[in-house]
């Protein structure tokens, strides 16, 4: 039996205990939620000069702003070509990969299909040339035999330049001066300075573009003509039209209609679904805040759910917080 001061003891030591714990339980709230877990992840772009490291830049300052211990390191690579096996080994947990890549990836053209989801749309690109203001190139077609500054070899880019011409009927390597260079930012001179009659590229604000038009001897566009875009379209039913809008470059004045498609982010085997969920709200809270950059202005959430290349093919981590948004069910 317990003797007459047991109570008077416990009931004291029960009153400590209860008022410890409700010390360290308001000290947890002064504190605010617990810090979301730091994460290192691995973003492949391309080669410098080109848009995809631009793009990326845009990327990493976007995600950080909003879920800043999600640690976004881009890294250049020689681009798409080389982004999809550096994901498929593991050696990139993200990376920007043009349409094309893409779809003969996921597709298994030419290979067995890729392991690899899809995080989020990019942007569409409008494939075309560029020329010097004052050149006499008006078509495509006064293009054939002349040197063409097609990209970096490792370049989406330079793929949508070789499905864009066989819908042609031309082939980019032997009815062109192919020139394939190892940094996409050099192409711009070559043209500028006569070693190239013209520039192949795409994309809002493309850097390569924009030198051009920046320059004192200007620039003209040159893109499929509304039969053109019909027949390579005809060959290659993966392309889409795509259209530049006008006033994306100086001195363009017009929309100039093309064929193209959207480049995405994919992300490796195995990412982490909460690295993926993570990724994409960051990237939606960016847009909910009005004025993202304009290398962002069409990774929205709502484009990614409209052209991605199946549902299936979403990473279930982006799958889970496009559902709670509501544009899955």
């Amino acid at each position: 039996m317990a003797g007459p001061h047991a109570d008077e003891d416990s009931a004291p030591l029960h009153r400590r205990r209860r008022a410890m714990l409700g010390g360290a339980l308001g000290l947890l709230l002064a504190a605010g939620p617990v810090a979301a877990q730091t994460v290192k992840v691995r973003l492949g772009t391309a080669t410098p000069g080109g848009g995809f490291p631009v793009y990326g830049a845009a990327f990493v300052e976007g995600v950080r702003r909003f879920d800043p211990a999600l640690e976004i390191e881009a890294i250049n690579t020689r681009g798409s070509t080389e982004n999809v096996p550096m994901l498929e080994a593991g050696t990139l947990d993200i990376a920007l990969v043009q349409g094309e890549v893409v779809h003969a990836a996921l597709q298994g053209v030419g290979r067995a299909p890729a392991d690899l989801r899809v995080l989020t749309a990019m942007y569409p690109t409008a494939g075309m040339f560029v020329v010097r203001a004052d050149s006499a190139y008006r078509t495509i077609a006064d293009l054939k035999g002349k040197p063409i500054a097609w990209g970096a070899g490792g370049s989406g880019l330079v793929i949508l330049g070789r499905y864009a011409m066989d819908g042609l009927g031309l082939d980019a390597a032997k009815d062109f001066q192919p020139i394939y260079l190892e940094r996409a930012g050099d192409g711009p001179a070559m043209v500028l300075d006569g070693r190239a009659a013209a520039l192949w590229g795409g994309g809002n604000g493309w850097p390569g573009f924009m030198t051009m038009a920046r320059s004192r001897e200007g620039a003209r566009f040159i893109a499929p003509d509304a039969d053109e875009i019909r027949r390579i379209l005809a060959k290659h039913p993966f392309l889409k039209p795509v259209t530049q809008p006008a006033g994306r470059f100086p001195g363009q004045s017009a929309a100039i209609p093309s064929v193209g498609s959207w480049s995405f982010v994919l992300a490796r085997p195995g990412l982490g679904e909460m690295v993926a969920y993570r990724t994409v709200k960051a990237l939606h809270a960016l847009q909910q805040a009005g004025n993202p950059p304009p290398q962002l202005a069409e990774t929205t959430a709502a484009n990614t759910v409209a052209v991605v290349p199946g549902r299936e093919k979403l990473h279930p981590g982006a799958a889970r917080f496009y559902r709670e948004i509501g544009l899955l069910t």
